[in-house]
């Protein structure tokens, strides 16, 4: 009879989650933004190509709109699904799912990550899961807040807040899959209320997520000054 205790289990696996079904109306484009081209091809394409360069990653899922059929992507690492939610929020628990339906564990960590966030490197995504792999929690990329912090009322600064202990979140954000799922399904009923990123979600859930330290040019395309700027930098990697 095998001695089950002395099997190793599975070691857990890492997942990229990239939500893609949102319409980008504060961009000021026609299309969703993350079509938007930037040096003669869609944006998320230069977003989806950082990830498939990080060979520690056992799938990519890139969630989009019901029916959007944009994206043709011949590599058999990367599922595109279209499950995309009226909100990111939901967008991501239906991404969860569908990675668990194609046979990813609970165990397994998923790094959810904006398709905005075009300018990411394989370096910060590296240092990332690096930091997070043993963590109990998971955790972000994330940047110490650089500047004055102002508290408007009818217009005019009403406080200045202290930055001393303040960040701006970003993304790839690493959580167990299980447990992301679980705190995010915990807000489904009231629509996702409060969460704005999967580390919020955490964070209601009663953890406290790592901070790692991002970069300043890993920021989220917004809007429409953002995309020559976004451009540029990647031109400069050229």
């Amino acid at each position: 009879m095998t001695d089950l205790s002395s099997i190793a289990p599975t070691p857990a696996r890492l997942h990229a989650l990239i939500p893609c079904a949102g319409t980008g109306t504060r961009a000021g484009t026609a299309e969703p933004k993350q079509y938007r081209p930037l040096l003669g091809q869609p944006m998320v394409l230069h977003t989806l190509a950082t990830f498939k360069g990080c060979d520690r990653l056992a799938s990519i899922v890139v969630v989009l709109a019901p029916g959007d059929r944009t994206l043709s992507i011949d590599d058999e690492r990367v599922v595109l699904a279209q499950v995309g939610g009226a909100t990111r929020a939901e967008s991501v628990l239906n991404g969860l799912d569908a990675l668990s339906a194609r046979g990813a564990d609970d165990r397994d960590w998923v790094l959810v990550h904006d398709a905005a966030r075009c300018l990411v490197t394989r370096q910060q995504i590296e240092a990332l899961v690096d930091a997070c792999q043993d963590d109990p929690v998971g955790g972000l990329l994330a940047l110490p807040l650089p500047d004055t912090l102002k508290v408007a009322a009818h217009g005019r600064v009403s406080a200045t807040v202290g930055r001393e202990d303040k960040w701006l979140a970003q993304t790839p954000q690493m959580f167990r899959l299980g447990a992301l799922r679980e705190a995010l399904r915990q807000h489904a009923d009231r629509g996702f209320a409060g969460v704005t990123d999967e580390a919020s979600a955490m964070e209601m859930a009663g953890h406290a997520p790592r901070l790692v330290p991002g970069s300043a040019a890993n920021f989220k395309v917004t809007y429409p000054e953002d995309f020559a700027l976004a451009e540029a930098i990647l031109r400069s990697r050229q």
